[in-house]
């Protein structure tokens, strides 16, 4: 593979021009598809196999003019202080409100509006009433002027005296994103500059991430309603586009700049760089996929098509790292270099015998080398203690009661606890598929079991052989008595008796993101164990990736309990509201951390095997690794660290509780598992580390991932022919 890479690098440098072109022809492609396609939707969601799902279907079937997917929406209205909403001039503005949302601007997509003195939805003391709101389509898909219609539907009630808030789904908009991005770019611009020493170094890996993602995104734009992929899975695409399209920008870069300083011509340099950092970036890229792919095992279509599209992100992102940096290494000339080493390193190279110059790289592996037992210790205790509130881990998905205080859906939210109940903000649906008989003895049944504060009476469908029920709980929707009512209701019903609604959907979705956490983490974990004996030719050293992956990923769940779960440091991370941990938070940092984490593993352990490999004692081949790549995985994991924690500021609970455990989670990674646990394992093992029994060593193929052949084919070849003819125009 090595030589293969190197041909296709070296190719790719003395063609620049036309490999340039290709990948911009290739960004205008996809960027006209993208602009032509229409806006994406917010995507069907589903759940085979769970309860939830088929009583949605039983709903579709029995119950036709009863959308799941439309959106709604619940405008709670307040009376002032001893005043009541039954008063005729309060009653009025209500009224108003509800032929505003009937007669006025957005009405096409307006299914129902009810009106509150009709539907019995007034509080019993007077003073709130609530306008129920369903919608044909979800709530991406509103209309400016629907949406519009909906938030200004209480501006005179307002300046009538009254409180007026809005909740519900309806106020869902597509997902904004810019600023999370805007931040995490311009942290990576100054690592990298600081790294690199010079702007076009630096800019170099941006402009080609930046390039990978604008295709990949909006191939994914293009076909988000062809493949009903959704509004969110561009989100997904971009945030893991642009994490691993700089990380592997980055290490092809400076691995050409080791190469020049070794005396190399500039395309020599560039074949090189793509034969060794290259083929960590194709494993490297390997493990991302296959994290991102397994996503399936979950059985959650969204997610699966979800994972699919970033990991087409990742894959061009690959090739944008193994063709377009080399070509534009081509145009860069010898400004990819600091401006002080220039001349005195271009084509010159180290003189023969001297040793590098020690960093900080080198300093930090030696005092590892030297205790490799307390480096150890102190690592694996610290993650430990760290992780060990996620013992007491609760998964769940956060409704409008965990919104800032701030949020006119919290207001709302709260409102209607006040005058209804709180389990008023998650009514459960129990769809009956048979006569009036059976639904009157469900509903007599559910009467009589604890939690339960209203069970409307049974709503038959037009053809009388299905009913549906309407029941408040007692708690609030995210509260564990409200999920034992949902399980009692079950456990004393038959196959036609179902629950669904908002509220049973999300225990169903947590339960089954539960159920499929060890199938994910044993099929990504296994496959990716398989894949770095192959890159490592070892047993021990992918053990050790793996065991310290999931060391860091517990300490950062752990860390997410804390914080959002039990309020610690609560308000320095804005936390207004604790509660259940996002259900798919797991399977998400698994999938996301783990392909990070096995970049930095790859790039920093294959430069210790290549040395190895090259006659290098372990511990001096530990020591090469972080000479020459630990200053570059620092910078990749800073560069992800604060494109994460970009997101910790926003008002969303669920877009801040990801950024900060996906922040947390490299961190402990990067600089606690990689930087310090995995130099004390490998000078604990010495040679062990490399070993490989020798059946299974005939057995897996030799992809020379640390250059070997291509060193013995390079040397056999002599000097390269051929030199890069636009060198002398380039560097005038």
């Amino acid at each position: 593979m090595a030589t293969f890479l190197y041909r296709l690098g070296r190719g790719a440098f003395r063609r620049r021009g036309l490999v340039a072109l290709i990948w911009v022809a290739l960004l205008f492609a996809a960027g006209f598809g993208a602009a032509s396609a229409g806006a994406p939707t917010s995507g069907s969601f589903s759940m085979p196999g769970t309860e939830a799902q088929k009583a949605f279907d039983l709903l579709d079937e029995k119950f036709p003019g009863m959308s799941a997917d439309g959106a709604s929406a619940r405008i709670v209205i307040k009376a002032p202080q001893g005043a009541k909403i039954t008063d005729e001039a309060n009653k009025a503005q209500v009224q108003k409100i509800v032929s505003g949302l009937q007669d006025g601007p957005g009405k096409a997509q307006v299914a129902s509006v009810a009106d509150p003195f009709q539907a019995q939805a007034v509080s019993r003391d007077g003073s709130t009433a609530y306008v129920s709101v369903k919608y044909t389509v979800s709530g991406m898909e509103l209309k400016d002027d629907t949406r519009e219609a909906l938030t200004g539907a209480g501006a005179d009630a307002k300046a009538a005296g009254l409180t007026v808030e809005i909740g519900g789904d309806a106020l869902m908009a597509a997902p904004e994103t810019g600023s999370g991005e805007v931040i995490g770019i311009a942290v990576a611009a100054v690592v990298l500059v600081i790294t690199f020493g010079s702007l076009v170094a630096a800019g170099l890996p941006l402009l080609t991430a930046l390039i990978g993602v604008g295709i990949g995104v909006s191939t994914v734009t293009a076909l988000a309603n062809v493949l009903d992929l959704g509004s969110t899975t561009s989100t997904l695409a971009m945030m893991i586009g642009l994490a691993v399209g700089i990380d592997y920008a980055l290490f092809i870069v400076s691995r050409y700049r080791v190469e020049l300083t070794e005396g190399h011509e500039r395309d020599e340099a560039a074949g090189r760089a793509v034969g060794t950092a290259g083929s960590a970036v194709v494993f490297a890229g390997l493990t991302v996929v296959i994290a991102l792919v397994g996503l399936a095992v979950v059985n959650i279509p969204m997610l699966t098509k979800m994972g699919l599209a970033a990991a087409g992100t990742v894959v061009i992102a690959v090739f944008v790292a193994l063709t377009l940096v080399p070509s534009i290494l081509g145009f860069a000339g010898r400004k990819v270099l600091p401006a002080g080493t220039k001349s005195k390193l271009f084509g010159k190279g180290r003189p023969a015998g001297a040793e590098p110059k020690a960093n900080v790289g080198t300093r930090w592996a030696r005092f590892v080398l030297r205790r490799p037992v307390a480096v150890l210790l102190l690592g694996v205790i610290g993650l430990g203690a760290i992780a060990v509130p996620a013992g007491k881990l609760e998964m769940g998905l956060p409704d409008d009661g965990a919104q800032p205080v701030s949020t006119t859906q919290r207001r709302a939210y709260d409102l209607l606890s006040e005058g209804f109940g709180p389990g008023f903000n998650g009514p459960l649906l129990v769809v009956v598929d048979g006569g009036r008989k059976l639904a009157d003895e469900t509903a007599d049944r559910i009467k009589g079991l604890d939690g339960v504060a209203v069970v409307v009476p049974p709503t038959p469908n037009e053809a009388g052989d299905a009913a549906v029920i309407t029941v408040i709980p007692k708690d609030r929707p995210s509260s564990a008595k409200t999920e034992a009512l949902v399980r009692d209701i079950r456990e004393g019903s038959g196959d036609d008796v179902l629950v669904t609604g908002a509220t049973a959907m999300n225990i169903d979705f947590s339960q089954k993101m539960n159920d499929a956490l060890l199938p994910y983490l044993a099929l990504v974990v296994g496959l990716a164990f398989l894949l770095l004996m192959v890159v490592f030719r070892s047993i021990l050293v992918p053990l050790k990736a793996a065991l310290g992956f999931l060391l860091s990923v517990v300490a950062a769940l752990g860390a997410v309990v804390a914080v959002f779960q039990w309020g610690w440091l609560g308000s320095v991370f804005g936390v207004e509201q604790t509660g259940p941990i996002m259900s798919m938070m797991p399977i998400f940092m698994v999938g996301v951390v783990f392909g990070l984490a096995m970049d930095y593993e790859v790039f920093l352990v294959t430069r210790m095997r290549e040395a190895y490999v090259h006659g290098e004692r372990p511990g001096q081949a530990v020591v090469t690794g972080f000479q020459y790549s630990a200053r570059v995985v620092v910078a990749a994991a800073v560069i992800m660290i604060a494109v994460f924690a970009g997101f910790i500021g926003a008002s969303e609970q669920m877009v801040k509780m990801i950024g900060f455990g996906l922040a947390v989670a490299v961190f402990f990674d990067a600089f606690v598992v990689r930087m310090a646990i995995v130099p004390a394992v490998l000078a604990l093992l010495g040679h062990k580390a490399w070993w490989l029994p020798r059946w299974l060593d005939r057995l897996l193929p030799n992809v020379d991932v640390e250059g070997e052949s291509l060193r013995r084919h390079l040397e056999a070849a002599g000097p390269a022919e051929g030199p890069d003819k636009d060198r002398e125009l380039v560097n005038v």
